[in-house]
């Protein structure tokens, strides 16, 4: 990764602020937002708005004391990131969160203006508590963190991992039910509902289950979940799933 520019002082957050180009495009910017704020300063040298937005951008940015980064792409060196973000003038300045654009302005803002865009940007108190309650991963703190947000995508996955684990399958099934379904709640889903069954290598299992699972909706779930967990790295996974479609229809 490019590393900030700035130097470190101890005791100090370091500075940042990056330089991007479009080699790095996918991981300084795009991957970076999924943990961390991402402002991208579309700039050149010959611009004079941006002469005056760039010092502001980062003294901002700054003063987050490293809860947001800022991105600076000199757009004659790099156009692809342009043409990605369809520039029409400079500055602009794009704001991404989770590898979205969440918000964005052009033209030189005063520093008040732009304050109040990066503050937009910022974790709330409740999100940094939430986010250190889920960090800290025991089931007080994952209790703790859904009693503040109770549709909490990282605390309903992780606590419900924590109950397949315990034995406790209905309720997991039941906080799973509160967050859309992703490949995550699946697998855990999967566990909860499979129960304590002994492990085995599934071969068996799924070649008995394939005989009732077009008439028999248990079965068919069953079938299901052992995929789930095999998972797709698991080359019968794909075979299996071609049988019970076969079967099916």
């Amino acid at each position: 990764m490019v590393p900030a520019r700035g130097t470190e002082c101890p005791g100090r957050v370091p500075r940042m602020v990056i330089d991007v180009t479009d080699a790095t495009f996918e991981s300084e910017i795009v991957e970076r937002s999924h943990t961390t704020p991402v402002v991208v300063d579309l700039w050149a040298p010959w611009c004079g708005p941006c002469k005056t937005l760039g010092p502001i951008l980062e003294s901002v940015i700054d003063a987050t004391g490293g809860q947001a980064v800022l991105a600076k792409v000199n757009v004659d060196e790099n156009p692809g990131i342009a043409q990605a973000f369809r520039v029409q003038s400079i500055p602009a300045v794009y704001a991404l969160r989770d590898g979205q654009v969440v918000d964005g302005f052009m033209g030189a803002l005063p520093q008040h203006a732009v304050e109040e865009f990066v503050a937009k940007l910022l974790p709330s108190p409740s999100d940094s508590n939430i986010a250190a309650l889920v960090a800290a991963g025991d089931e007080v703190s994952l209790r703790a963190a859904l009693d503040i947000d109770p549709g909490h995508e990282g605390a309903v996955v992780a606590l419900a991992d924590l109950l397949v684990q315990r034995g406790d399958h209905a309720d997991a099934l039941e906080l799973l039910a509160r967050i859309p379904e992703n490949d995550e709640t699946r697998r855990i889903a999967a566990a909860a509902r499979l129960g304590s069954r002994p492990p085995d290598d599934h071969d068996a299992t799924l070649t008995a289950l394939l005989d009732r699972v077009k008439d028999d909706e248990d079965a068919r779930q069953q079938f299901l979940d052992i995929l789930e967990l095999m998972g797709p790295d698991d080359p019968r996974t794909a075979q299996y799933r071609r049988k019970l479609t076969a079967v099916i229809f």
